[in-house]
C-alpha cells in the first residue's frame, strides 16, 4: 500500500454539488487525488450534510443516493446516481473503535451530496464501498478531532477516511461569477487554515471565537468546518501534506482540498 502500509486520508473542498455536472480545476483535482493513492478496500466518509444528536453510521448494504440541495439546482442533478456498496462490516467496525461512545447503526440515510458529489469525480465507477460517518452537532470542534483520532486505525485496514466540508462557507454572500474576486477576509482565513494544516498545529483553528471576525464571517455555522478535523485527527506525525486546489469559488466558498499521506 506504502512504506507505511497505510491509507492517506483527504478532505475535500466540495462546493456546490453543481461541480458534478462540471469539468473543473476542482473536479480534475479529485480525480488527480485518487489517481495517486491505491485503491482502498472502503471508504469512511465524514459529509457536513449529516449531522445528528449522537453518533450514526450508515449500516446498510446498499445505500442510496440523497438528493439533499435546493430545487432551483440543475435537474440533471436529481438524475445523479451514485449506486455504491456499503460495508456493514466496516460500519461494526466504526461502532467498535468509537467505543465507549454510542453508535447508531443506520438504516434510513445513505449518500449525500457531500459523500457522492466528490465520490463521482474521485471514483466513478461507484464499484468501492461506502460508509458514512455523521457529525454530532451537540459537540465542539475539539470533540470532532478526537474523534478523527478514535478512528486513525483504519487507515492500516485498507479504509480510505474522508472528510467533505468547506473551511470558508459562506452561502448569503457568494456572487455566481467564475471571475469574482474573493473577500479578503475569506482570502485570510482560507490561509490561516493552511497554514495550520502544514505546520500541524490543528489546536489553532478549535475555538473559532478567538479567531475574530474573518472566521465569524467563513465560518457562519460549523457543519462544513467540522469535516476538516476528523481528517486532521487521523494524521499521523510524519505524515506529509499535498494541497491542491487551494482558490476560493464565488467570492465565498473555499474549494481547498488536501492530502496526507506519508
Amino acid at each position: 500500500m506504502s512504506s507505511h502500509d497505510r491509507m492517506p486520508v483527504v478532505f475535500f473542498g466540495h462546493g456546490s454539488p453543481t461541480n458534478v455536472l462540471e469539468d473543473n480545476v476542482s473536479t480534475r483535482a479529485w480525480a488527480k487525488i485518487t489517481a495517486n493513492i491505491v485503491r482502498p478496500r472502503a471508504i469512511l466518509s465524514v459529509s457536513a450534510h449529516w449531522c445528528t444528536r449522537g453518533i450514526a453510521v450508515t449500516g446498510m448494504a446498499n445505500p442510496k443516493t440523497i438528493h439533499d440541495f435546493g430545487r432551483g439546482l440543475p435537474a440533471p442533478l436529481f438524475d445523479c446516481q451514485y449506486p455504491a456498496p456499503g460495508d456493514p462490516q466496516l460500519a461494526k467496525r466504526v461502532r467498535d473503535l468509537l467505543s465507549p461512545l454510542p453508535v447508531v447503526l443506520d438504516h434510513d440515510w445513505g449518500l449525500d451530496h457531500g459523500t457522492w458529489a466528490v465520490l463521482t469525480k474521485a471514483y466513478p465507477d461507484a464499484d468501492i464501498p461506502v460508509v458514512q460517518l455523521s457529525m454530532d452537532m451537540t459537540k465542539p470542534t475539539d470533540w470532532h478531532y478526537k474523534t478523527g483520532q478514535a478512528l486513525r486505525q483504519l487507515r492500516s485496514e485498507g479504509v480510505l477516511i474522508i472528510g467533505s466540508g468547506n473551511v470558508v462557507h459562506n452561502l448569503p454572500r457568494m456572487e455566481w461569477s467564475e471571475t469574482a474576486k474573493p473577500y479578503d477576509w475569506a482570502t485570510r482565513f482560507n490561509d490561516l487554515v493552511m497554514d495550520c494544516i502544514i505546520k500541524d498545529q490543528p489546536e489553532k483553528l478549535f475555538d473559532t471565537d478567538v479567531l475574530g471576525q474573518d472566521a465569524a464571517l467563513s465560518i457562519p455555522t460549523t457543519d462544513h468546518y467540522w469535516p476538516l478535523f476528523y481528517v486532521l485527527g487521523a494524521r499521523h506525525d510524519d505524515d506529509k501534506v499535498t494541497i491542491d486546489p487551494s482558490h476560493i469559488q464565488y467570492k465565498s466558498l473555499s474549494m481547498m482540498s488536501f492530502v496526507l499521506h506519508d
